[in-house]
């Protein structure tokens, strides 16, 4: 995917001058054959300038991993470490920072072969929180050459969101539809993350449009859609329309990216888009998400936001979904009670009108939007992509702004069931743990909006940690807790 950064981890190690340099340079040595051996060449570089003791030596290896072109740094503390020099380093790299220290090794040589690294790294903790610089600390951020390569590789989904977000524009065409307040979230917070933002009205995005008409790629991608399609393509009178507003989108995006390496898209699909364009834009929504170009419907900010950390999280297409409906009584006698371990409150139905990208949908068709046509001729209602989810492990998450400009988060990690949801749109049956709790006392209580993004397979620990990169507090990020885990809250006499 092109729209996601490809990260590379430059690795530093440092050693306090009172300690012997070789511990440092050969658990360094020891570290990177440990990667290799695992992992292969991909993600990482070894600084070889130098060990850092000194500010002096701070800078030289700066410069060096600067010129190796890594986003992402790993300190590497192999003893105790200078305390001053290596968290400049971290001040000054301007990038995601992994913090980590070696073990002892062996209890035969602990004389002149033991590190204190393990010390070293609570003097390290204590002088990044006076210079404010954030840093990603594994979990237990002392290891051997194997534990550590693992953590190394457990940062890098962590910095490629890291690194994304600090050079992307979300590019919104609004403003926000009528009775979608919800989405309508301050965007202040977006340039404090470091995310650019261009709001652009529909009538610009209509014009543009209308400049598209007869282009003469429209036909190379109608053709793609067509073979995406299949068996699916019902409505292939309103593909060559579809094509033109693709192009519309793409070309909007290689023009107004501007400055920054990744673009995604907040765009507007109702009510007056059918009526004025001729179709709804869930399918070409769903086409470049799958690229990884996340566009988001009802011009939500935040949740094409989300999708775009998903995606860089996961290096995979994702989806935005309306956490949507409860679960018959019937359809969970019939199919699931007995079948999986889940209660009635632990189920719910993830929906939107037609976004999710094609590869993860069970089967895909092309239809028109039945909601839109309780209101609006069917003619100008097609283009959604309706079939049901893939099953699997799923991540519902979300990153969003209160109306007093705070960030909020939550992630929850469950499944898309096999079993048929009995219904339209792009849909499916989710199983997280404890979901009523969590929707009562999680989502409700903290007042986050009805959409929530979708990665396909289980990241929540990376997305914990890229919002307390972010600088949310713990309880400013919600997660399906426990039977037993009480949330701030929640009645004790339930």
């Amino acid at each position: 995917m092109k729209n996601i950064p490809q990260v590379k981890v430059g690795l530093v190690a440092v050693s306090r001058d009172c300690f012997p340099e070789s511990l440092s340079v050969n658990r360094r040595k020891a570290l990177v054959e440990a990667y290799r051996k695992r992992y292969g060449e991909e993600g990482l570089y070894e600084c070889p300038v130098c060990i850092v003791e000194s500010e002096q030596q701070m800078q030289e290896a700066l410069a060096d991993v600067k010129r190796a072109g890594c986003q992402a740094l790993a300190v590497y503390l192999g003893n105790f470490g200078p305390e001053i020099a290596e968290t400049m380093l971290a001040q000054k790299f301007g990038g995601p920072v992994l913090f980590m220290a070696a073990a002892e090794e062996t209890g035969q040589d602990l004389i002149d072969g033991r590190g204190d690294a393990y010390c070293g790294m609570l003097n390290a903790s204590y002088n990044l929180k006076l210079r404010g610089v954030p840093v990603y600390l594994p979990e237990y951020p002392v290891g051997t050459a194997e534990e550590c390569a693992g953590m190394i590789r457990e940062f890098l989904p962590v910095a490629r969101a890291l690194v994304g977000l600090a050079n992307l524009k979300i590019i919104s065409f609004g403003p926000r539809p009528l009775n979608f307040l919800a989405c309508n979230a301050p965007i202040a917070p977006l340039y404090q993350l470091g995310v650019e933002i261009e709001e652009n009205s529909e009538l610009d995005l209509l014009e543009a449009f209308q400049k598209h008409q007869d282009d003469p790629r429209i036909p190379e991608i109608q053709a793609q859609m067509q073979e995406e399609l299949g068996a699916g393509n019902r409505r292939p009178e309103i593909l060559a329309k579809l094509a033109q507003y693709e192009l519309t989108l793409l070309d909007w995006l290689e023009a107004h990216k501007g400055s920054r390496e990744y673009v995604a898209v907040a765009g507007k699909c109702w009510p007056a888009f059918q009526t004025q364009f001729g179709f709804v834009p869930c399918y070409v929504n769903s086409r470049l998400t799958g690229r990884g170009i996340p566009v988001s419907c009802e011009v939500d900010i935040y949740g094409t936001l989300s999708e775009y950390i998903g995606a860089c999280v996961s290096q995979d297409a994702v989806t935005l979904l309306d956490i949507n409906n409860s679960v018959p009584a019937d359809l969970y006698r019939e199919q699931i009670q007995g079948k999986f371990d889940y209660a009635p409150t632990d189920l719910f139905m993830g929906f939107h009108c037609g976004n999710t990208p094609s590869q993860k949908l069970s089967a895909c068709s092309m239809e028109f939007q039945r909601i839109m046509a309780r209101t609006l001729p069917v003619e100008v209602t097609q283009g959604t992509l309706e079939g049901e989810i893939v099953p699997g492990a799923v991540t519902l998450f979300r990153l969003q702004s209160t109306a007093d400009t705070q960030l909020k988060a939550y992630v929850a990690q469950g499944e898309v069931l096999p079993v048929s949801p009995h219904s339209f749109g792009s849909i499916g049956i989710f199983a997280v743990r404890e979901m009523g709790r969590f929707y009562r006392y999680g989502l409700l209580e903290n007042h986050f909006p009805h959409h929530g993004a979708v990665a396909f397979g289980q990241y929540g620990k990376a997305m914990y940690e890229i919002f307390r990169y972010l600088g949310l507090k713990p309880e400013d990020i919600s997660y399906n807790r426990p039977r037993g885990e009480r949330y701030p809250g929640e009645n004790p006499f339930a």
